[in-house]
């Protein structure tokens, strides 16, 4: 059922209704209506790169997506909006995975009223198949922590400190304990809970390499977290001395890898995140609720969706199932090529 085009007014979040055009720039009435739900607070500007690939999903098929998230970041407010999407009817709703026991029942809604779904982000592929999803887009965790740490390992890296900013996010875990298993260290030692208020991440940064000189590597579950870091390794003098790596692109982080205090950054390319499950409904829709593999292998043969990965230098990797938007890596040597792109398109 298509959800009437009317205002309303959620109760945990401010909704962004992208918009679209046809080719001519002539506009149209969107053909569907879809909801993005995210976990990310509003203070989270990493997720504007993911909005650009809805926006233009959006424009490429002549639909229409609301983005919804809780401004704090609150599971329980994420919850509501999940519930609300059922209530309205949307014709199609994509769903981060951000607390799997707390959100199961409420994704249940959307299942028991037919509402075709997808999980991206955040969440694994089992979690995903076990709502009942129609795919996940998104990055596995524990394998991107891990093959950082293989790259530590690699450089002889045996303790280490990760900077997680968003703890309440029971997955975010999984890229510090891939990381761990990779070098051999004890996870539990080695987190530090830095909350997202950046003099807040640079001060307990600061303080605990004080108090741990024998750290040998510092991780980073993104910008939230890393721009601080910088400064907190920076004015203790251990830029480019001390091993550092991070997750997510954005300008400070760029910086950084190019004056070497970062090694490399982990991308999980948030604009397929985006941009590939609106496109994927929007393709079921036209062709009447097709199958999602069959709309996933449309998709890849779409010369304008081609383009754009070509332009931009992003490469999912289809699977059976699911696509991983990630990991890849932005080394020294491909840095200036993303670094134009960081914040729009990487």
């Amino acid at each position: 059922m298509r959800i009437p085009f009317r205002k309303v007014l959620p109760l945990a979040a401010a909704v962004f209704a992208f918009g679209f055009g046809t080719a001519g720039g002539a506009s149209a009435e969107p053909v569907a209506h879809f909801d993005f739900i995210s976990h990310a607070p509003d203070s989270d500007a990493w997720w504007n790169t993911v909005k650009n690939g809805i926006k233009q999903a959006d424009e490429d098929f002549n639909v229409q997506t609301d983005y919804r998230n809780p401004p704090n970041g609150d599971i329980a407010d994420m919850v509501q909006l999940v519930n609300q999407a059922a209530a309205r009817n949307y014709d199609g709703v994509v769903t981060t995975i951000a607390d799997f026991d707390l959100l199961k029942s409420a994704v249940g809604r959307l299942k028991s009223k037919n509402i075709p779904f997808i999980t991206a982000n955040t969440g694994t592929e089992q979690q995903s198949a076990e709502l009942g999803a129609l795919m996940h887009v998104g990055q596995p965790e524990y394998l991107a922590g891990k093959a950082a740490g293989l790259r530590a390992k690699a450089d002889g890296v045996k303790t280490f400190l990760c900077v997680n900013h968003y703890a309440t996010n029971p997955l975010s875990f999984e890229r510090c304990r891939g990381f761990a298993d990779a070098i051999g260290a004890d996870m539990k030692t080695s987190v530090l809970d830095s909350g997202t208020d950046p003099t807040g991440v640079e001060s307990k940064v600061s303080a605990y390499l004080r108090n741990h000189p024998d750290t040998q590597a510092v991780l980073t579950l993104g910008p939230t977290s890393a721009d601080p870091t910088i400064r907190a390794v920076t004015k203790l003098g251990l830029a480019g001395k001390i091993w550092f790596a991070t997750f997510d692109i954005d300008p400070d982080v760029a910086k950084a890898i190019k004056d070497g205090t970062i090694k490399f950054c982990t991308d999980q390319q948030p604009y397929l995140q985006g941009y590939i499950p609106v496109a994927i409904l929007a393709i079921m829709h036209r062709n009447h609720n097709t199958d999602a593999i069959e709309a996933r292998k449309e998709l890849e043969k779409d010369p304008k969706f081609i383009q754009r990965l070509d332009s931009y230098g992003l490469k999912p990797v289809y699977e059976a199932r699911n696509i991983s938007s990630g990991p890849g890596f932005i080394t020294p040597k491909n840095i200036e090529q993303v670094s134009a792109l960081a914040g729009q398109y990487r």
